[in-house]
């Protein structure tokens, strides 16, 4: 597991370097130059040093910037562009070491990716809400408060504002230019976890469970008809949703991944060049297709992807 984690980190710090000299990552640069703040934490790839803060939301943007950062299937989401960052920036503010860092990032995958699955993803995403904005800003809160060390009590007090912050709705997907969805899928993440992290180290206090309580008037519930709050524990301590997390093949959608490995196939094995070929039939999950028919966003469209392959 520990081999899985380090892989996860230096997967997605390879897509904070790439991502940087992308335009999510421009634009994230020139709006944390700024906004100035304490010394406490590096924004990859450029000289700057600022707030904690500050710099999970850049180097959150960075990750989601080309498509390059790991996937859990099973929750429908991207863990670790919300949550590494989070974890660098947290660490460094601390002074933590490497294995305290890799272990909260281990913690951040596990109770992110589960707390999506609580929600039951697919029909989570159907209502419209973005799986990988509510996870991740859990998954994040929990690697930065376990580099705080958070006690029991403030560790709940960190549960309720990573709460009232989590959000993000499916309109990113009609974002052209990449830089709305670096910052629902990394940037929000990573920012509001350390924030949250942050505010309760300095004495902020909160509601002691928000996922108990009436109906309607507790998280799950409120954002789902049929919550499994039982996912959230089962198998914990013995089964890490690291290790069920991919590293990406290809810089592109997840949906895509299978496609392009298939026609890399075709062109090897068979020889098959792009002036032979009239048309390709992909078939794709429903749910998948929705999100990679087509789409504006050429790192997540099928049919350009196909095309340029």
């Amino acid at each position: 597991m520990a081999e899985k984690g380090r892989h996860h980190v230096l997967d997605t710090l390879a897509a904070m370097v790439s991502g940087s000299r992308l335009l999510p990552g421009e634009k994230a640069i020139g709006y944390v130059r700024t906004l100035g703040g304490a010394r406490e934490a590096c924004v990859v790839g450029t000289g700057l040093v600022t707030s904690a803060v500050n710099a999970a939301l850049a180097n959150g943007m960075f990750a989601h910037a080309d498509d390059t950062d790991d996937s859990h299937h099973p929750s429908n989401m991207h863990p670790g562009c919300g949550i590494v960052p989070a974890a660098f920036a947290m660490a460094e503010r601390e002074g933590r070491d490497g294995k305290s860092m890799l272990r909260a990032v281990v913690l951040g995958y596990d109770i992110g990716c589960r707390l999506t699955r609580a929600l039951h993803p697919a029909a989570f995403r159907a209502a419209g809400h973005s799986n990988h904005s509510f996870g991740g800003v859990f998954g994040a809160a929990a690697a930065a408060g376990a580099l705080a060390r958070l006690d029991v009590t403030r560790v709940r007090h960190l549960l309720s504002y990573t709460a009232q912050q989590a959000s993000g709705i499916r309109t990113f997907e009609r974002d052209g230019e990449h830089v709305l969805k670096a910052f629902v899928f990394g940037g929000m993440t990573a920012r509001n976890g350390v924030a949250a992290a942050t505010m309760v180290a300095h004495g902020l206090t909160g509601v002691a469970d928000e996922f108990s309580g009436p109906r309607h008037r507790d998280f799950f519930s409120i954002y789902s008809p049929d919550p499994a709050p039982e996912e959230m524990v089962r198998g914990l301590g013995s089964e890490y949703e690291i290790m069920n997390t991919n590293i990406k093949k290809w810089s592109v959608g997840s949906p895509i991944q299978a496609a392009l490995d298939s026609v890399l196939v075709l062109m090897r094995e068979h020889g098959i060049r792009a002036g032979e070929v009239e048309r390709m039939v992909v078939r794709t999950p429903d749910d998948e297709a929705g999100i990679v028919n087509d789409s504006r966003m050429p790192d997540i469209n099928m049919q350009h992807l196909l095309a340029v392959m």
